[in-house]
This record gives structure tokens, C-alpha cells and sequence, in this order.
């Protein structure tokens, strides 16, 4: 399918059979006099006197508990740029979509005007004081497509000032499925994340975060490498250093990307495409690992990357082996969050939330499974990616976004985190039946399709 294919069957997707890729539908009956009457007046003063009487009963009479705000000012969308509220929301009607499809999450996509700077830029503290507003209304807050470096300040002041869940996903998303496939790809090359050498090129929201969760999980600062539009980030440099930059600058000869890559373990690209070749690749160290995430095109096609000499390669793109795909991350993310009623996503949560991506790509897929995504993915299928009682292999170090062990395991790793950590209102007692129901309810919802089972 070439490009105008593609533009104008998405065109017509958007359109047809109505506008947009949302629907509000009761989840009560409302087909009665007896059913209006509970529905709204006089019946719906029962549950407004017993929330003002104990304001956390808001979760037990609405469907605050289940429900998302996926809030956007427009400033840099996907591969788009500063496009503004109104051309964002179909992106963030999408978010909505995944939300229901894989987490059976309410989520309302919100794209705010007026809280730019006349330059365009976001301007944090009408972003923030809006977003504050809305708080009665959602379990939880998911930014979206937000410009740095301003991202960071909104995402860092509604966390101090809500008591939900506030979770920026270009940023964290992206890192805690990169940190799961970069860990897992560690395992088949017989490599320590202590010892490594790691290059991440691009500084931007997701790099900074790429970058972070690496160090988290045990990589020493001196051995990660920050580079941007300007080359290595180091100690004596001064021009295009911010706060967020300085935290990575080090002391280095290397002052481009060609030089920063020599002997490195680990590549991470969130930048531009086509900026690394062949010999970049075979500088680095032995069996080297190439995330190449840029969107549409990677830094380095896998092909090439792999003709280079690299062990293990991952893009962003769903037509290619190990997507790093945020689909993997925030439905199961949030769901775990919602269902312990946590005040916050930290720092336990999301490395949980890697924990969950990493066992599920090591288990034996169970046939049930195995059954859905050989109908999803029927290449892979044939190909033998799913057989093994240990699957994972240099060609799947992530696990597929329609996998459905993917929601009820994240969620169910990042509810026990919430609970460890004190994030937790309300307490889960057994895990594995957990798990479970939150498959089950997936299954119930609608949402997720039906496959043979023999």
C-alpha cells in the first residue's frame, strides 16, 4: 500500500460510518419510567447527598474509577509537530480507543486551548491550573503529546498538586517497554546493564526518560552517553543545555554521535532517521543492541543493522520485529493504578510495569494464546516466533501488543507496586486471581476479539 492508499483510507476511517472513533453508550438501562427517574430526578439525589456526605464514595455511585483524561495541547504530536489543540484530537480519540480496546478503560480525550505562549510553546501554568480543574471528573490523568522542556514541568507540578495518577506517556511509556526489551535483549547476549555501555541519541522527552529508566535499573551514569541535534552532551559543553541535560553531561572526548557509538553496547535512538549506518554498528562493542525508534523512519533500518552485525534490534514501527509500542505499557499501567485506587504512578510502578513486559516474553506462550496471535500475526506465526518453552530469541524481546497475558500481567505488577510502595487507597489480597479478572473483564467488555478456540 503506497502513501495516498494509505492517507485516504485513514481518511475514510475517520469518517465513516460517522465522524471521529468514539461513542459515549450508557452502562445502565434507561427504558423505563422507573429507570428515568433513577437515571436522573428525582432518583439521582440519592448518590449526589451520600458523595457529599463522604466524598471517596464518588468511586462507589460514578465512573470516576474507571475513567482517563487524555489531555493534549497539540504542541508536538507524534511525528507532526506544534499542530495545535484541534488537529490533535483525533490522536488522542485514538489513545482513547487503546485504552477501552486493551484495558477496558474509559478514557475522554481532552485538547486544551489557550494555555500556549504567544510563541506557540505550552505554557505551564495555564496548562496546569486547567488540568486541576478537571480532577473530579477522572481516576486518572494521561498527557499526551506535550513539547519539552515544558512537558516536564507540567507532568512534575500536577503530580505534586493532584492526588490521581498523572502519567506523561511519551516519556515513561516509551522507556518502560524500551528498558524491558533492552533488558531482556541483555539476557540473550550474556550482558550485565551494570556494565554496559549505553549511547541514547535524542534529549528530548523520551530520551531524557530512556535514559533515566536505564540508570534506575542499574546502569552506572558514567557508562550512558547523551546525545542531541548538537552532538554529545558533555561537561565543558555550553550551548543547548538545559537542567534536564546537564543531569547526563559527561566527561568524554566524544563529541558526535559517530564517535559517541565506538564500543558501545547499546544504541537507542528516539531521534531522526537515517542517521546512523553500517560502520556505527560495527564499531560498537560485541554483539551490540540496536533500538532504532524514530517514527516513521528508524535511525537504522533493521536490515542493515543486522547486516552490521547487531544482536538484537528493535524499532518503533509495527512492521518489524520488537516494536516498542506504548500500547504495551499504559493500559496495563493505569489499570493496575485504577483498581488500588493509587494517588500516583512512581517510580516502583513503572519499573514493575518493565518487570511485567520481561516475564511475559520469557513464558511459554500457552495455547490459547498462541492461537490469537497466529490469527494477528500470521508471518510471526509460521516463522516460529512463538515456540519454545522459553520464546524469547533475538527476533522477540518484547511481547506483541494483542498478546492478552500483556494488561493483566502489567496491571497486576504495578497494583502489588502501588501497594508496596504506599501508593495504594485500596487493597488487592490475591494477585494471581487478580490477574485473572482483569482478563476476564477485558474479555467481557466487548472490546477484545473472539478467536476459534479449536
Amino acid at each position: 500500500m503506497d502513501d495516498k492508499q494509505q492517507t485516504e483510507l485513514s481518511l475514510r476511517y475517520h469518517r465513516l460510518p460517522s465522524p471521529g472513533k468514539l461513542s459515549v453508550e450508557p452502562s445502565k438501562p434507561c427504558e423505563t419510567q422507573q429507570d428515568l427517574s433513577l437515571a436522573y430526578s428525582p432518583g439521582v439525589a440519592a448518590p449526589c447527598l451520600a458523595i457529599k456526605e463522604d466524598p471517596s464514595r464518588i468511586f462507589e455511585y460514578t465512573g470516576r474509577g474507571n475513567t482517563v483524561a487524555v489531555v493534549s495541547d497539540g504542541t508536538a504530536v507524534l511525528g507532526l509537530g506544534n499542530i495545535g489543540p484541534e488537529a490533535a484530537l483525533p490522536v488522542m480519540e485514538g489513545k482513547a480507543v487503546l485504552f477501552k480496546r486493551f484495558a477496558a478503560i474509559n478514557a475522554v480525550p481532552i485538547c486544551l486551548a489557550g494555555v500556549h505562549t504567544d510563541t506557540g510553546a505550552s505554557d505551564p501554568d495555564r496548562f496546569v491550573e486547567t488540568v486541576k480543574r478537571l480532577a473530579p471528573n477522572y481516576g486518572g490523568i494521561n498527557l499526551e503529546d506535550i513539547a519539552a522542556p515544558a512537558c516536564f514541568e507540567i507532568e512534575e507540578r500536577l503530580k505534586r498538586e493532584m492526588e490521581i495518577p498523572v502519567f506523561h506517556d511519551d516519556q515513561h511509556g516509551t522507556a518502560i517497554i524500551c528498558l524491558a526489551g533492552i533488558l531482556n535483549s541483555l539476557e540473550l547476549v550474556g550482558k550485565s546493564i551494570g556494565r554496559v555501555r549505553i549511547v541514547v541519541n535524542g534529549a528530548g522527552a523520551a530520551g531524557l526518560s530512556c535514559a533515566r529508566m536505564c540508570r534506575a535499573a542499574g546502569a552506572a551514569k558514567e557508562n550512558i552517553l547523551l546525545c542531541d541535534s548538537r552532538g554529545v552532551i558533555h561537561d565543558r559543553r555550553r550551548a543547548g543545555m538545559s537542567a534536564h541535560k546537564r543531569e547526563f553531561a559527561r566527561s568524554t572526548d566524544a563529541r558526535c554521535l559517530e564517535d559517541a557509538m565506538k564500543g558501545a553496547d547499546v544504541f537507542l535512538g528516539l531521534s531522526c532517521g537515517n542517521c546512523v549506518c553500517g560502520d556505527m554498528v560495527r564499531s560498537m562493542a560485541r554483539d551490540p543492541i540496536v533500538f532504532a525508534m524514530a517514527n516513521p523512519v528508524p535511525e537504522i533500518f533493521p536490515t542493515e543493522a543486522i547486516e552490521a552485525g547487531a544482536a538484537v534490534v528493535g524499532t518503533g514501527r509495527s512492521d518489524f520485529p520488537n516494536q516498542v509500542n506504548n500500547v504495551l505499557g499504559f493500559p496495563g499501567i493505569f489499570r493496575g493504578a485504577l483498581d488500588v485506587r493509587a494517588d500516583r504512578i512512581d517510580e516502583q510502578m513503572k519499573m514493575a510495569a518493565s518487570q511485567g513486559l520481561i516475564e511475559v516474553a520469557r513464558e511459554e506462550m500457552p495455547s490459547d494464546v498462541k492461537r490469537r496471535l497466529a490469527a494477528v500475526y500470521p508471518a510471526d506465526h509460521r516463522g516460529g516466533l512463538f515456540d519454545g518453552a522459553d520464546p524469547l530469541k533475538p527476533g522477540c524481546v518484547i511481547p506483541k501488543p494483542f498478546d492478552p497475558r500483556v494488561v493483566p500481567r502489567v496491571a497486576r505488577k504495578v497494583a502489588d507496586a502501588a501497594m508496596k510502595s504506599g501508593a495504594a487507597y485500596v487493597a488487592i489480597h490475591d494477585l494471581e486471581k487478580y490477574e485473572t479478572r482483569v482478563r476476564d473483564a477485558i474479555e467481557r467488555s466487548g472490546c477484545s476479539p473472539r478467536f476459534p478456540t479449536d
